[in-house]
């Protein structure tokens, strides 16, 4: 007769892994043993396996039976990190983002005047790490940006054919879970990483089925008026007033899946302390680090494939070719250069690049304008921007005590048509994007602005939350 599985519970191990170690180690070494001899052997193992850690027989079966050793990776003193327009951050951003300037992988950081509280990183965080990348640090909505079209139209047409316009973003926008009926194909899908990474490997049908379209919360497809005042010579764009169409949205549920798979995985092989444990980073110098990184960068540039379809879309139902389109994307890691020509991880979760000469927009909110900005290049500020005006108040908050009737209001006073959208992102739940714009001049320099005018975001009724 053999020992059983049953009798190794008797024992007193635990069902797993090291019940299959220790009946193999029978059947190999002491098959001739008597069952109450074995059971003696084993017995003896399971109350101390750190004795036969290193015997010739039973060293694999100690090893699964010692407990995991759960090590706290301890923080340091956090390093200085600069803060723009501290005034008006609240309390719980900065706390976040001194933690994040404690971990042992970081190199420097700053803090965007739109910052608020967020999960791990601050958003509005921008850090810097030595050879490691931080799911949490890049965000759920991996690679979500803002592009830019601007078409050479009379801009009064935004008034004269607004029902056109309306039409317009009706069929050729989806937001939240809706989906086109026939999904436009993209190249995006013919790359390695969809067949040679397990996990997106399982989201390429869910990625096909929402190529093109946007997400919810604060993400909108809207067309306004762009008024250039200094040239943009990338684009050979001059001074003067454009019809435009500027979209904002990421990586559905193709990043938004990434994040919390690698998230967990970096959660696990990456102790920390409580308060800085959604900050737990993958190495790039192994596999879940390298796997996280190609993963990371094929969900931006699904995110940069859902805009340019949209804005292909619309841009057939103009009939127009667009003059320039400018694009910049936040909740992303780049690497990048230090002042000394060492490579560093740039984390900017709601934030933007902002290097010497890099374009990007800075959105306001529903009725307030944005802007198209050159960055400059400061290195106070990891050469980054914030990338919009940033919330002063919660989801929760605003929809307690805004009205929609006060919200509509402040639209028609901005002459801004609005699809859809809650009370959760009216205009007054965000900062003042000119003192946000003020507390960062240092950071870029302003091109020209955006105003909103016919705005679509999810949903087809204004403020549901109103009776």
């Amino acid at each position: 007769m053999k020992l059983t599985g049953n009798d190794l519970l008797t024992l007193g191990f635990a069902e797993g892994k090291a019940m299959g170690i220790a009946l193999a180690i029978l059947e190999k070494e002491y098959a001739s043993l008597s069952i109450e001899e074995q059971s003696a052997l084993l017995k003896k193992v399971i109350e101390n396996p750190a004795a036969y850690t290193n015997d010739k027989n039973f060293a694999t079966l100690a090893n699964a039976l010692m407990p995991p050793i759960e090590t706290t990776i301890a923080l340091h003193e956090g390093k200085q990190y600069q803060i723009y327009g501290a005034e008006a951050i609240e309390d719980g951003a900065i706390a976040q983002m001194q933690t994040a300037m404690k971990l042992p992988i970081a190199v420097s950081g700053a803090l965007m005047p739109d910052a608020h509280q967020g999960y791990g990183l601050p958003i509005g965080g921008v850090l810097a790490t030595n050879n490691a990348v931080i799911p949490y640090g890049v965000g759920v909505d991996i690679g979500c940006r803002m592009c830019l079209t601007l078409y050479d139209l009379p801009v009064a047409e935004l008034d004269e054919k607004k029902d056109a316009f309306k039409k317009l973003l009706i069929n050729n926008t989806q937001f939240g879970t809706a989906v086109f009926k026939r999904p436009k194909d993209h190249e995006i899908f013919q790359r390695p990483e969809f067949n040679d990474i397990k996990v997106v490997r399982e989201l390429k049908d869910r990625a096909w089925k929402q190529i093109g379209t946007s997400g919810g919360g604060n993400h909108f497809v809207e067309f306004g008026i762009v008024e250039i005042v200094s040239p943009v010579n990338e684009y050979n764009v001059v001074p003067g007033r454009y019809l435009a169409l500027l979209s904002h949205s990421g990586s559905r549920g193709l990043g938004a899946s990434i994040a919390g798979h690698y998230t967990k995985v970096a959660m696990d092989t990456c102790r920390l302390p409580q308060e800085a444990k959604h900050l737990a980073w993958l190495d790039l110098d192994t596999e879940a680090g390298q796997e996280y990184w190609l993963a990371m960068n094929l969900a931006g540039d699904y995110a940069s494939a859902c805009h340019h379809q949209i804005h292909e879309r619309v841009a057939i139902g103009l009939r127009e070719t667009p003059v320039a389109m400018i694009e910049n994307h936040h909740n992303f890691a780049w690497k990048e250069k230090d002042a000394h020509g060492n490579e560093i991880i740039v984390h900017r979760k709601g934030a933007t690049p902002a290097g010497k000469g890099v374009l990007g927009i800075i959105p306001g909110s529903m009725a307030t304008p944005g802007f198209i900005v050159r960055g400059k290049g400061e290195a106070a500020s990891v050469n980054s921007a914030s990338h919009g005006a940033g919330r002063t108040m919660s989801r929760t908050r605003a929809k307690q005590t805004l009205s929609g009737a006060d919200v509509n209001a402040f639209l028609k006073q901005a002459g801004v048509e609005l699809i859809g959208s809650g009370l959760d992102e009216a205009p007054m739940a965000y900062k003042d994007i000119h003192q946000v714009m003020n507390a960062q001049q240092e950071l870029v320099d302003v091109l020209g602005s955006f105003m909103p005018k016919i705005v679509r975001m999810c949903g087809d009724e204004r403020f549901k939350e109103v009776d």
